[in-house]
């Protein structure tokens, strides 16, 4: 239903309206804005405001040099130089040192707190000439036929009703997927299936000097864990599980959480003295896709697309990739609307490459022969620089990764045919949502 805006209120006119003041809207009302077009932003919340996903890849460092925001996120940044895993099925940590990837030159990223970090981009966005509106909600959209573009309605935490003529929208919504919604496009990922639930800790144990912002992925039994370390001495933690084991709670989140946190020794060893700063929180049907990219005068961006698994921390990364070639994309339809139809396409090529290159190896992180590859990485055929190239990133076909990870999905098709019992197994339980039940695996399998 259409909610109008007071007529004594015109309408207002822009080029680009943005929906959404995160990674991926506020980058790219930051780039249109510098390319001369009239950007309005609607952010439904305030800035700073609290939001999950705080660890970047070293593949962000050159976007916020383009955007030029590196140093400011530098000021509150910690410096990651590592991905580190830990199974309780081996007798060891495995440690991905980012410099050792096939492209040297991104050594590190950053883990932030997403509040200053997003505060950071939206403030960005407002100082290269976009009208920023926060404390906004985007009501309804109509779109006009001919390529006419689009009437938003908005309402205003104070009830103020407003209504834009946007020659182009951008839905960067996040997981709120307000065109996705719209258009009955986003369905569920039922390749992979997930829940969560997370906190802020504080006097929790850290790595010692140039590791201490290292983040920690903890395998076990019911999924894996993230271990985040940012500055002013918190540490996000959160457990991303199978939808069956989210069921299971009977008490308080806070509890359940704890409780979680105690199957997983070799995390609840470092979390000793440690205690909860923030709320608990969970969600769930956590993957999701949409089944279109883009029309002829929308884009979805980043979240309002898709969201995988956060395993390799490719969020924010992904979001904001989708802002720069989104915006490239805008400035071609709206100034070259001849080459719209090439842009659009490169544009939806561009979108699924990255959740296809991180889902492949999402959809198998918890299979045995997996994380017996990631424990015991080989480099024959550059395989682990390649995997390293992944972790960090670089996966938009500027680095020569194709033929090493063919290799690496070689070798885990075999392995995986040699222990093809196990592997129907793994199988069966990840699609029917049962419980894994696993034989140990040792460091030897």
């Amino acid at each position: 239903m259409i909610v109008h805006a007071d007529p004594s209120s015109p309408t207002q006119q822009c080029d680009v309206l943005v929906i959404g003041g995160g990674p991926a809207g506020s980058t790219a009302a930051a780039l249109l804005a510098e390319k001369g077009h009239r950007v309005t932003l609607i952010e439904k919340a305030r800035h700073p405001r609290f939001h999950i996903g705080e660890s970047l890849l070293p593949a962000n460092l050159p976007l916020l040099e383009k955007l030029g925001v590196a140093d400011e996120v530098r000021a509150i940044g910690m410096e990651k130089w590592a991905a580190e895993f830990v199974s309780p099925w081996h007798d060891h940590k495995q440690v991905f040192n980012f410099g050792d990837a096939i492209d040297k030159s991104m050594p590190y990223a950053y883990q932030v707190e997403r509040a200053g970090f997003d505060h950071i981009l939206i403030r960005n966005a407002q100082r290269k000439g976009a009208h920023v509106i926060e404390g906004c909600k985007v009501n309804d959209v109509e779109f006009l036929p001919d390529d006419q573009g689009c009437i938003v309605h908005t309402r205003a935490d104070d009830g103020k009703l407003q209504t834009w003529h946007a020659r182009f929208l951008l839905d960067a919504s996040g997981r709120d997927t307000f065109l996705g919604n719209r258009f009955k496009a986003k369905e569920r990922n039922e390749k992979h299936n997930s829940t969560a639930l997370y906190a802020h800790f504080e006097n929790v144990q850290r790595n010692d000097g140039k590791a201490e912002g290292n983040i920690t992925i903890y395998w076990f039994e019911h999924g894996w864990f993230w271990f985040i370390p940012l500055m002013n001495g918190r540490t996000s933690i959160g457990a991303v599980t199978w939808p069956y084991y989210l069921k299971t709670r009977k008490k308080p989140l806070e509890d359940f959480l704890l409780d979680t946190i105690a199957l997983c020794p070799k995390l609840a060893e470092r979390l000793k003295g440690a205690r909860i700063i923030a709320n608990v929180e969970a969600t769930g049907n956590y993957s999701y896709i949409c089944n279109h990219t883009h029309g002829s005068n929308y884009l979805l961006l980043g979240d309002a697309y898709t969201f995988i698994d956060p395993v390799f921390s490719s969020g924010v990364m992904l979001a904001m990739n989708s802002a720069f070639i989104g915006s490239e994309t805008v400035d071609t339809c709206l100034r070259r609307p001849e080459q719209a139809a090439a842009a659009l396409k490169h544009f939806d090529r561009t979108m699924r490459i990255g959740p296809k290159r991180f889902s492949w190896f999402i959809y198998r992180v918890t299979n045995p022969t997996m994380r017996n590859l990631f424990m015991g990485p080989r480099n024959l055929f550059r395989m682990q620089e390649a995997l390293l190239s992944v972790l960090a990133g670089d996966v938009f076909g500027k680095t020569p990764i194709g033929m090493p990870l063919l290799a690496f999905k070689s070798l885990y098709y075999g392995i995986s045919l040699l222990n093809l019992k196990r592997t129907l197994t793994a199988w069966r339980n990840r699609k029917n949502n049962i419980r894994p039940v696993e034989a140990a695996e040792g460091s030897a399998n």
